[in-house]
């Protein structure tokens, strides 16, 4: 029980200066502040799972620096193929592409990273792990296994709700598809019409996974105008209707 409170623990920990350094690095580049996250919480998961799994499989290489980072650039670049591959298929976008990136595979990862991982790998195993470990084992058992309960909670409830939108957000970029494939969507009768059958069921999702992850937005740009156009459109002559029947209950 303890190991599993501080295993997770460390997890959240890693996730939270994962996040810290993609926000800082995405700001220098990109001179804007960012919630660069899947979830809404200041936490990015994959830096998590994949900062415990470093510590774990390179334990036995410490004494070797230049096999940590080799072994550790080949096992991140790995986790961030996976992970990418994996979003693609689930939500039907790629959520980072570095097909722009010299030296990419398939766009999911990119020898630029390749090399920042391998840089940061003996970062995490010789600095940030043994200071995070330093500092939770000072933390009392019961107060740890308190703190990590709550903070599971938390943890599992933003999931939750962060998958509930990256969902909606799904069923909206499958309609984006298919208006991009159809040839009577060049039709702007029929595609209003198409739009207006589509859209209908599809709920309403925060625009900040849109401005966390751009990429998503650059080939679709003209579909998501249309579709947002046409549903301002509905909720104007919902309005209307609204208003009529107001109007036709006061006269009575």
């Amino acid at each position: 029980m303890y190991t599993l409170a501080l295993l997770f623990m460390k997890f959240i920990l890693f996730s939270i200066i994962g996040y810290v350094v993609e926000m800082i690095t995405c700001a220098i580049i990109e001179k804007r502040w960012t919630n660069r996250g899947f979830l809404c919480g200041p936490m990015i998961p994959i830096y998590g799972i994949g900062s415990l799994l470093l510590v774990w499989i390179l334990k036995p290489f410490k004494e070797h620096i230049f096999l940590v980072m080799l072994l550790g650039m080949l096992l991140t670049t790995s986790i961030e193929y996976l992970t990418g591959y994996i979003l693609e298929k689930i939500f039907h976008n790629k959520w980072w592409d570095y097909s722009h990136e010299k030296f990419n595979v398939n766009g999911y990862v990119c020898l630029k990273n390749a090399i920042l991982f391998a840089i940061g790998t003996p970062i995490i195993i010789y600095i940030v792990d043994p200071y995070i470990t330093s500092f939770l084992l000072q933390i009392k058992d019961n107060y740890l296994y308190i703190i990590a309960l709550v903070v599971f909670i938390i943890f599992l409830l933003d999931v939750s709700y962060s998958v509930f939108v990256a969902y909606n957000l799904r069923n909206r970029l499958i309609v984006v598809e298919h208006l991009k494939n159809e040839k009577l969507a060049k039709i702007p009768g029929m595609l209003e019409a198409i739009l207006k059958k589509r859209i209908k069921h599809v709920r309403k999702y925060p625009k900040r996974l849109l401005k966390a992850f751009p990429n998503i937005m650059n080939s679709k740009e003209k579909e998501f105008d249309l579709m947002k156009k046409i549903a301002l459109k509905e909720k104007e002559k919902k309005k209307e209707q609204k208003e009529k029947k107001r109007n036709s209950r006061s006269k009575k």
